[in-house]
């Protein structure tokens, strides 16, 4: 896809030699940036830079965002970095490890400690004594870059843990701290060694741009520059505003009055009947008419709408609508599959009766599949909602290879091409002032967690033999340059999950435990790996040490994964029933989800789930729809280029958003929908002065209130266990389903399945 280059303002951004940056960024040059880079719409410039001034990048949207000076005389290594950067790492992977295992898995943001960090390690520089390591001048902008790079490290919850709680709570391993730290490590810093073995083809090229990363550039500059003609609050003082009110309010939704959480008033007017509960009914239904005043339902899952551009927010919605409330009642109300004898939406897994599968009745002691016991008990069953998200993530699969190749192959092919014969840009010189990285500590990083990965295969019940693990390490090592290559310049990443669900699927039917393990190793790897290189690529333009960056991502990564062990471990121990619905909010969706693939993908294969027998046989030819849907689009755009909407049609971003689903349910994607038409296109449009001042603001500070104050709310019910129980909480006589409409997970004979 692409999109005309804007200029904005005709601004000049001016730099001086001094180190300093003293350019002159405008709200406006981080609101465009930031809606440049969020989505695919990124085009490298297709004629000759036409600067005046040589010494800086051959890419447009580069040199107005990135300053080409640099003062390697700054130091890094300072008390205030080191010391932000783990408290905002503990506390990072801290709460987002303890909201997975919530019914709202809502996810702390790089972001907020991207905001939070600017005032308090201006603050540590006005109190600290003057030193060179404790306070060696004011707050720098490479500090404040090495702190959320760290913050990065620990964003996203360490997919191990997901491994280590199925095997805990539904397959009766325990594989205690040592094998799990191990696991946890092992797959998280393969990706990392990999990721420094990349970098001649995907951090040092100038072509190689990392869009995503001019957004965050342009929110640094504008913290490091005094704001000009400002009017109202600081975007501090706001913060704390927003913050207070979101943290006062949470307790409402999070503690005394939940259904607000679920507000499914429609289906109050009849709540007998099962066909309007299953409709409009939140918890459990497909939401329609229901709505949400909990921040934490709105941005589970996606994240928060503030910072998504309004073309990707009206993509998600087409594909939600089209998935959720069409084709998913056209299935169960035809009743394809069987469906009404299940629930109208649900992760769990089924017997043709409409039963919950309970997967021990067909498994061996050994965790391997019993082919009598199956023979006998099954064959096993999804609602049609389920059946249709997996339809969906296969065509989401090869939309992304069909999409890149037609709108972004040729620049693919040519800056691949350049990539390897380009010559340096100023960045590239500047960064010459640094030691860089040898290969071989990469090297060792990979080396090292790869044997150690071996010892975790054997010293611990994972299933799976010598020859998985080098076949799941294979997989990201092939497809990691190209892959890297299309994100580096489109934003969009191929997901390898459910080619290596497919591979160990077919290779070792009967182990989900195998199953799920090469799935992590192939899968995750590469994540991981391309996150790197994108933190890289961001210290690579702010002229950050290239030893500053390996070490603070080191101490990141291996910090994260032990403080998300940690946690898990102590919420499995410490909440009674996890992952059921007495447990609310401790409700595990995300874990629930794993489990089904281990015994979709693992303990029944998709040879059986998927095979000439099976009723979901036809979910196979999404990926044909997948391959073929963004052709029509893509020649439409060019046949008629004046038809504006055209060209922000984006196939892989409907199918692959969609395909979060489960673990989210309809109400997640219909609130977070209407909240970015609010922020991204109404307020954007008609408030543009306070959306560009405070918009990235307000959503850092709701996430951050709400985190504080569940964490509060969860220590209050721990130490108390005392519980409003009344209307506002759902009470208890509907088995859990909090949004008052006890028929919404209902089948057709009435039978509650799942509440």
């Amino acid at each position: 896809m692409t999109e005309e280059t804007k200029v904005i303002d005709e601004q000049v951004i001016k730099t001086t030699n001094a180190g300093e940056d003293h350019a002159e960024v405008s709200d406006k040059d981080v609101k465009y940036y930031t809606e440049k880079t969020q989505g695919s719409l990124y085009d490298i410039d297709q004629t000759p830079a036409r600067i005046e001034d040589e010494e800086d990048s051959p890419i447009e949207e580069v040199r107005l965002v990135v300053p080409n000076t640099d003062d390697p005389s700054l130091p890094v290594y300072t008390f205030r970095m080191w010391t932000l950067s783990i408290v905002f790492c503990v506390l990072m992977s801290f709460v987002n490890q303890f909201f997975w295992y919530r019914k709202n898995a809502m996810q702390i943001s790089p972001l907020v400690v991207q905001l939070l960090s600017f005032p308090l390690g201006k603050l540590m520089e006005k109190v600290i004594p003057k030193s060179r390591f404790f306070n060696p001048g004011p707050f720098s902008m490479k500090e404040h870059a090495l702190i959320t790079v760290m913050a990065n490290c620990a964003y996203t919850t360490a997919y191990a843990i997901d491994i280590i709680t199925i095997q805990k709570l539904w397959y009766g391993v325990d594989i205690g701290y040592g094998g799990g730290i191990l696991l946890v490590w092992t797959t998280q810093l393969l990706g990392y060694g990999m990721a420094g073995l990349t970098r001649e083809f995907l951090v040092y090229p100038p072509s190689m741009v990392w869009p995503s990363n001019l957004a965050n550039i342009s929110l640094f500059r504008s913290f490091h520059l005094r704001d000009t003609n400002w009017v109202g609050p600081t975007r501090l003082r706001w913060f704390l505003y927003c913050f207070g009110g979101m943290f006062v309010y949470y307790w409402l939704p999070g503690y005394f009055f939940q259904i607000l959480t679920f507000f499914s008033w429609a289906c109050w007017i009849a709540p007998e009947n099962r066909t309007l509960s299953q409709l409009t009914g939140s918890y459990n239904g497909l939401g329609m008419l229901a709505i949400s005043l909990d921040w934490s339902t709105i941005v589970s899952y996606l994240l928060s709408p503030l910072v998504v551009p309004w073309w990707a927010i009206a993509n998600i919605a087409v594909g939600f609508v089209i998935a959720a409330w069409i084709l998913v009642p056209a299935l169960y109300y035809s009743n394809v599959w069987s469906s009404q004898t299940f629930p109208i939406i649900s992760s769990s897994l089924f017997t043709k009766t409409g039963e919950i599968w309970d997967n021990s009745l067909v498994m061996t002691a050994e965790n391997t599949l019993n082919e009598t016991a199956y023979q006998e008990y099954g064959p096993l069953y999804m609602s049609s909602f389920f059946a249709l998200t997996y339809g969906i993530m296969f065509a989401g699969l090869t939309s992304v290879l069909t999409h890149t190749f037609l709108y972004h192959g040729r620049d693919i092919v040519r800056q691949f091409k350049r990539s390897r014969t380009e010559p340096e840009d100023i960045h590239g010189r500047l960064m010459k002032a640094y030691k860089e990285v040898p290969h071989w500590w990469y090297g060792s990083v990979f080396i090292i967690s790869f044997g150690v990965s071996f010892a975790v295969l054997y010293c611990w019940p994972m299933q799976l033999p010598w020859w998985g693990l080098i076949l799941a390490i294979a997989i990201p090592v092939v497809f990691l340059i190209p892959i890297g290559i299309v994100q580096a310049l489109t934003n969009q990443q191929p997901g390898l999950n459910i080619i290596t669900e497919f591979i160990i699927g077919y290779a070792m039917p009967g182990h989900p435990i195998a199953n799920v393990t090469f799935k992590t190793y192939g899968y995750i790897s590469m994540y991981q790996c391309l996150n790197f290189v994108s933190d890289l690529k961001l210290g690579h333009y702010l002229k950050i040490p290239p030893r500053a960056m390996f070490n603070v991502q080191m101490v990141g990564t291996m910090l994260a994964g032990l403080i998300n062990l940690v946690t898990a471990q102590y919420l499995m121990n410490s909440v009674d029933n996890i992952c059921t619905n007495d447990a609310y909010p401790f409700t595990c969706p995300s874990a629930h989800t794993f489990y089904s693939a281990s015994i979709i993908w693992g303990s029944i294969g998709p040879g059986k789930m998927f095979g000439p027998e099976s009723p979901y046989r036809p979910m196979l030819w999404f990926f044909l729809i997948g391959f073929i849907l963004p052709i029509p689009f893509w020649y439409l755009s060019r046949r008629f280029p004046n038809v504006n909407w055209l060209k922000y049609v984006h196939i892989p971003l409907i199918f692959n958003a969609t395909g979060m689903m489960p673990p989210a349910v309809p109400l997640n994607f219909s609130a977070w929908c209407a909240t970015g038409f609010v922020f991204m296109y109404w307020l954007r449009k008609h408030r543009h002065e306070w959306w560009s001042k405070y918009n990235y603001v307000t959503s850092a500070a709701f996430d951050s209130g709400v985190a504080i104050a569940a964490l509060i709310i969860f220590g209050v019910t721990s130490g108390s266990n005392w519980q409003a129980d009344w209307f506002g909480n759902g009470g208890h006589d509907y088995l859990g389903t909090f949004d008052n409409c006890p028929l919404a997970g209902a089948n057709a004979s009435n039978v509650c399945a799942v509440c």
